[in-house]
């Protein structure tokens, strides 16, 4: 519609304008619904001056937080579905993940407008605060694998990370539980997988190669263990392109500097490249083409 040579969209009629209210006749908002006003408050600068560009340097780590919180509740229910042997769920769990990762990847590029003299100017201010500090980071690594017990002594100061992270070790993983889950359907797992220390981080286990050759060499017959095997290597392969984003944003951002929480920062992040969650599904492409 065109009023006074404007284009407008009329209001339509159906559309709710009052809000509030109390018993059955509550009109939830948008914004009370997703507490607004609690989350776009959070943003607190601690620069002084107040600069310009730090608000882009909370509202990226914030956002990634969130997403973090999701692929992490989204892995452990991943984690229930193979326990419950319910393979379908746990694959579409699985896509979700790998969607959140692409968001998260990308994020980094976003990040990377923050120039060196820009980030130079309140770097200083954030003390020792790092994202090497991120608990849910640590959690996520923690539900697919990378268990390390000794990560959990950065958190004595917040008690509801510890407690999360202090689960997440005595749980088993996503990889323990697709292992079982094999098990269950007769594949020669080795023994000492499924009854291994789950609060210690997995290794490399040669006697596994076979039992994943033997399923990529029959896919048409476990279609859905190879299907399952691929979304799991993809997995993978998105968090080390997210590490690699990591490292190449530190890198443009502060060259070799040491990072605000002590770590050595980018050789740090470089060595996380060579970390990995399911190193049997990465061998068997050798044992395949050898």
């Amino acid at each position: 519609m065109t009023v006074n040579g404007e284009n407008l969209r009329p209001l339509e009629e159906g559309v709710v304008r009052e809000f509030g209210g109390t018993g059955e006749r509550v009109n939830l908002s948008y914004g009370a619904y997703l507490h607004l006003d609690q989350l776009l408050s959070a943003q607190h600068p601690v620069s002084r001056p107040v600069h310009h560009d730090e608000l882009l340097f909370i509202a990226a780590h914030q956002t990634s937080e969130l997403w973090l919180k999701l692929v992490l509740h989204e892995l452990r229910a991943v984690r229930d579905r193979l326990q419950a042997d319910e393979l379908r769920p746990a694959l579409k769990g699985l896509a979700r993940v790998k969607h959140i990762q692409r968001q998260l990847t990308e994020q980094w590029s976003v990040l990377a407008t923050l120039t060196p003299s820009e980030y130079a100017e309140f770097r200083r201010f954030l003390g020792t605060s790092s994202g090497f500090q991120s608990y849910q980071y640590r959690a996520v690594e923690f539900v697919l694998g990378n268990k390390n017990q000794a990560m959990i002594q950065l958190f004595a100061h917040d008690e509801s990370a510890r407690e999360l992270l202090q689960t997440v070790l005595t749980e088993p993983t996503v990889y323990d539980e697709f292992l079982h889950h094999l098990h269950r359907h007769g594949h020669a797992v080795p023994e000492p997988l499924l009854s291994r220390d789950v609060t210690q981080p997995h290794t490399f286990t040669p006697e596994l190669v076979p039992v994943f050759r033997r399923i990529y060499e029959h896919s048409r017959e476990f279609w859905e263990a190879y299907e399952t095997c691929e979304e799991l290597v993809d997995l993978e392969e998105n968090f080390q392109l997210w590490r690699f984003r990591h490292l190449k944003t530190v890198e443009r951002t502060i060259g070799t500097v040491r990072g605000t929480g002590g770590s050595s920062g980018v050789a740090f992040l470089r060595a996380a490249l060579d970390l990995t969650f399911f190193p049997e599904l990465f061998a068997v492409r050798t044992e395949i083409h050898a």
